[in-house]
């Protein structure tokens, strides 16, 4: 694997492992205000504060203008809000099943719908065939997170 290629796995890793953090970090401050949606709006709005700031650093470092024109409004809200929902879930389902369980299963539905949206070439992305390998791959998250659940 090219130097390269290795940095950007280990970031993705890096990047795991943050939301296996956020997830506890997150049901805890649910569990300090006493609510799951709050906690998850204040998640949001403290991120959206870093991004702010991160966002006009580096728009007046670079000075490439951003264009809104022609974008539709769907594009604008659809992350936010499917993020929305992840991590309020995270939050509810974290002091239930834990934070390995909840991330086995998460990496589980993300596999599942990563291998319909790529077989199905939704929203621009290449179309890759289901293959025997990719669903063996998906199979054995399946099991891993119902082993991580039950063990």
């Amino acid at each position: 694997m090219p130097a390269s290629s290795a940095f950007w796995a280990i970031l993705g890793i890096v990047a795991g492992a943050l939301i296996a953090l956020q997830a506890p970090v997150n049901a805890q401050l649910a569990r300090a205000i006493g609510s799951p949606v709050v906690a998850a709006a204040v998640s949001f709005a403290a991120g959206s504060a870093a991004l702010l700031v991160v966002t006009a650093v580096l728009l007046a470092s670079s000075g490439a203008p951003v264009t809104w024109r022609g974008t539709p409004l769907w594009l604008l809200v659809a992350g936010g809000c499917l993020g929305a929902f992840y991590v309020t879930f995270s939050i509810i389902l974290t002091p239930r099943l834990g934070a390995a369980a909840l991330m086995g299963l998460a990496v589980t539905g993300q596999v599942v719908a990563g291998l319909l949206l790529d077989h199905y070439g939704v929203l621009g992305l290449a179309t890759r065939e289901l293959s025997l390998g990719r669903l063996a791959g998906a199979a054995l998250l399946i099991a891993g997170a119902v082993l991580l659940r039950i063990a």
